[in-house]
């Protein structure tokens, strides 16, 4: 009985071994492996950040109906790691392992994108705001108080992930190490070749030593591997449609063999305040997806799904022309699957052309979520912003304070000054960052704005006059040279005439982290900021589009949820508000008008969104 018992245990134990040892993911001999079989990875990409939790399921289950095998997600760093010291992996849309958990469920892989350092056009590229505040720490640089602080983060996202990976019977199967690393040492020539090295090995090190046991990968453009590679890790492509430039590149960095994978494969592309909305053609992208198929070549649409920036986390880009290029709130992407999670033509192409291309058995579409109209959200309750905002204990300095020196990351600062002796002439704010209206004596005067280079304007303060001066953050840079230059507010010096403005500057912290509560209804005045709310029943709940086409500039919240912001300029016009954050009866809405040129009384929602209308 003792040896047939012992026969029995040896015998499961190798089953399970096997079992195990099958589960195993890996790149050998130029393929993606998995059950000791070849396959090939048709992923998509989805932020779990930008999509509430109760419609991950419906978008994992589109992106199956699309014929993808895999979803490719970023860990964005500051979405959980909101205060030094404060972690947050369980609450509302950040159980980052219920989404791993749940693409299982749904017969997906999952490829993780950690970074440290993410881009993703998302609130400073990850990072925590209050890095900055660290005088001996230098982002995304062999730096010893950077490099540990990417170890603590590190260390606490791979204790969330580990017991999901495919070593241990998971669905998470690789890991990037990284991010376009090669890009930004192309852009940082101030720093020594041999520090970037350092710098992105380090990096490599701390996800090992975490637990993660990969396989790993890097991504950058092809013509910046030699920043970007790194030694033993499979080096994937982004946006690269050349299949002999992606063999070429990847042959000579990953000792002459495959697997090819373009890991951001774009059907669309971002999209800026101001600037036209993008759109790429169903036809170009079909054509190119079906290039990837025929060539055995593996790929991430990027974006599969886009979704939404809500609250303060879209980020910004830069160029020669604009200091700052703020993100829209929408990430729509001019994805194949639209913000609100519909098929769009471009879907429906590439679903076409995977149904003729693999192997495995594609879904029907789920049905899309109810959409709704709302005719009109009457705001019966109105406050002044300012006197709001003036209602907490100001901060006084002889200078303007930064937001980081304020030990605030979002939202809005008011800076007050009272003056004894009239001034007037040249207002100059050199250090703005990032959208400013001006005000004296309780009327306003006119704006700053960064987007536009504007940084001075005439101004007039009269005997024992007060200038205030109202500033938004929108959104830290996320790409770039410049990430490393971030801090928000006013920044140096204020001056009237070149003369400095300094003493007595009083400083209002606005971070709007919750929605305000309007008690009651006051006067307020045509063109300064203003609070408005109001409550609202529904026949039905379903997702809908609030229409922002008359209003300026602002930001709105309901049942508690910061939609984001919204300005005229376009070309976003509509805000996407989910049906799963709305209730038939006691819903709340918030909305901060910074402009007000055109006071109101109500608002709508409509049935389709509006993202690609300029407004100048």
């Amino acid at each position: 009985m003792r040896i047939l018992s012992k026969l029995i245990l040896i015998f499961c134990l190798v089953g399970f071994t096997v079992q195990a040892q099958n589960k195993v993911f890996k790149i050998e001999d130029g393929d993606f492996k998995y059950n000791g079989e070849s396959i090939h990875i048709y992923a998509g990409e989805m932020h779990y950040a930008r999509i509430p939790k109760e419609y991950w399921r419906h978008r994992l289950q589109m992106m199956k109906a699309l014929g993808l095998n895999a979803v490719n997600t970023y860990v964005f760093w500051n979405y959980h790691n909101t205060a030094p010291g404060e972690w947050d992996w369980k609450s509302d849309n950040k159980n980052l392992t219920e989404f791993i958990k749940l693409a299982e469920e749904e017969g997906l892989f999952v490829i993780l994108r950690p970074g440290p350092y993410a881009c993703a056009e998302w609130e400073f590229g990850g990072y925590p705001w209050w890095l900055q505040k660290n005088p001996d720490l230098k982002i995304r640089q062999n730096n010893e108080a950077f490099l540990d602080s990417c170890r603590t983060y590190i260390n606490e996202l791979a204790a969330q992930v580990k017991p999901l990976q495919a070593s241990e019977g998971g669905n998470l199967i690789m890991v990037q190490a990284e991010n376009e690393f090669g890009s930004f040492v192309s852009q940082r020539e101030d720093i020594s070749a041999e520090d970037h090295k350092a710098y992105k090995q380090k990096i490599f090190e701390m996800l090992k030593d975490s637990g993660l046991d990969g396989p790993f990968f890097t991504s950058d453009g092809t013509w910046l591997f030699s920043g970007g590679a790194l030694e033993g890790v499979l080096p994937t492509a982004n946006g690269e449609n050349n299949i002999a430039n992606l063999k070429k590149a990847v042959n000579e960095y990953h000792n002459g063999e495959g697997p090819y994978m373009v890991a951001e494969f774009y059907p669309g592309w971002l999209d800026h305040w101001a600037e036209p909305f993008t759109r790429i053609s169903a036809d170009a992208i079909a054509k190119q997806t079906e290039v990837y198929l025929k060539n055995d070549v593996d790929f991430n649409i990027y974006m599969v799904h886009g979704g939404t920036n809500f609250g303060f986390t879209s980020g910004a880009n830069y160029n020669d022309d604009h200091d700052i290029q703020p993100d829209i709130t929408s990430y729509d992407y001019d994805a194949p699957i639209s913000e609100a999670g519909w098929a769009t033509p471009k879907y429906m192409a590439i679903r076409k052309l995977m149904k003729e291309y693999v192997e495995y058995d594609i879904p029907e579409i789920p049905a899309q979520i109810p959409v709704i109209a709302i005719p009109e959200i009457k705001l019966d309750k109105k406050q002044s912003a300012i006197k709001y905002i003036k209602s907490s204990k100001p901060v006084i300095a002889d200078a303007p304070m930064s937001f980081e020196e304020l030990d605030q990351g979002f939202g809005y600062v008011l800076y007050r000054k009272k003056f004894t002796q009239p001034i007037n002439g040249k207002l100059q704010i050199p250090g703005l960052r990032d959208y400013a209206t001006i005000y004296v004596n309780g009327k306003y005067v006119g704006k700053l704005n960064r987007i536009y280079n504007e940084y001075e304007m005439d101004i007039k303060i009269p005997f024992n006059g007060t200038l205030e001066i109202l500033v938004e953050n929108m959104g830290r840079i996320n790409y770039g040279a410049k990430i490393t230059e971030n801090t928000k507010g006013i920044i140096s010096a204020v001056s009237i005439n070149d003369y400095e403005i300094s003493g007595g500057w009083e400083m209002y912290k606005a971070p709007f982290d919750v929605a305000p509560n309007l008690e009651e209804s006051t006067e307020v005045k045509e063109g300064l900021p203003v609070l408005y709310s109001g409550s609202f029943d529904l026949d039905k709940v379903g997702d809908t589009f609030l229409d922002m086409q008359k209003w300026g500039k602002g930001i709105v919240f309901v049942n508690g949820h910061n939609l984001g912001r919204y300005w005229k300029v376009g070309p976003q016009q509509t805000l996407y508000l989910p049906g799963c954050w709305l209730k038939e009866k006691g819903n709340t809405i918030t909305i901060l008008e910074q402009l007000n040129e055109d006071p109101k009384s109500s608002i709508s929602g409509l049935e389709q969104p509006i993202l690609d209308s300029l407004s100048q």
